[in-house]
């Protein structure tokens, strides 16, 4: 217990600290400079930014998108693995293989398939005949439609791990509530609905916290698409804060911004454990 308390306190506790303290104060981006204290001013100035704001929404409409999409797909992976039984060991194994794929590189990859002209997804849609031209969808250009499209690297990527705790979950279910919920009339929807769903609320509430902060704090799969481009229609705010601290040398109003990020997480992390979980209830 001694060496893991220490491990927290020294590379979790400790630097969350620091980003607080350091939230109060405008920082010199010299090492060594000047430090002053302005309080709750860093603060009040990134509420007023728009760019700020408009970051937080892309923020939330991102991980609204890639988390819903993960959880639907990966709820139906595991369904049917589960109805398959035994023979889906090796579709199992294969779904899981883009879990091995470093973000940059997958956020690498999808470029190469989606962007404008060149793109591998473009050029086989305009010979099918479905574009006139490999140019006519801009999938990282078009400022309307560029968040969806960063958001497909995440999904195809960790679509594998809700499918696969999901599937765990799903085999912790007895077999006879199941067997009994059939005999009683339950079929489809209601079955899903009324028996798997809830038993299956922590596992759920488990997968939606992990997820939903990872992709709130997606960094390197949108930077190495677009950059949070175009017109910074892609920039959320894990972009705006590395911006702020590493482009416009600011740490003081970064770390007010990584404060505020850190507190609603925590706030969305606890919200899903009473509203999801609900611990102690009954299923």
């Amino acid at each position: 217990m001694v060496p893991a308390a220490l491990f927290l306190a020294a590379f979790v506790a400790w630097p969350i600290v620091r980003l607080v303290m350091n939230s109060f104060y405008d920082i010199s981006p010299i090492a060594g400079g000047p430090r002053t204290f302005v309080g709750l001013g860093n603060y009040t100035t990134a509420l007023a930014s728009s760019g700020f704001r408009s970051s937080a929404v892309r923020t939330l409409a991102y991980t609204v998108l890639v988390v819903s999409a993960e959880f639907v797909l990966g709820l139906a992976t595991a369904l049917l693995f589960s109805a398959i039984g035994r023979r889906s060991a090796v579709f199992r194994t294969i779904f899981m293989y883009p879990l091995m794929i470093a973000p940059v590189v997958a956020g690498l990859l999808w470029r190469f398939l989606l962007i404008d002209n060149s793109g591998i997804v473009n050029t086989l849609l305009a010979r099918v005949g479905i574009l006139h031209s490999a140019s006519d969808i801009g999938w990282l250009s078009n400022s309307r439609i560029v968040l969806f499209s960063v958001a497909i690297p995440d999904i195809w990527l960790t679509t594998a791990f809700m499918a696969l705790v999901l599937f765990a979950g799903l085999q912790n279910i007895p077999g006879d509530v199941i067997e009994a919920a059939r005999l009683d009339g339950a079929k489809g929807w209601t079955l899903l609905r009324r028996i798997i769903v809830p038993l299956l609320r922590p596992v759920i509430a488990v997968t939606l916290i992990v997820r939903g902060i990872d992709a709130a704090k997606a960094f390197d799969i949108i930077l190495i698409q677009t950059g949070g481009g175009p017109e910074n229609a892609s920039q959320t705010l894990s972009l705006l804060i590395y911006r702020t601290m590493v482009r416009f040398g600011e740490p003081g109003l970064a770390s007010a911004m990584a404060t505020m990020y850190l507190l609603v997480m925590l706030a969305v992390a606890v919200a899903a454990v009473v509203t999801i979980w609900r611990p102690g209830a009954d299923a």
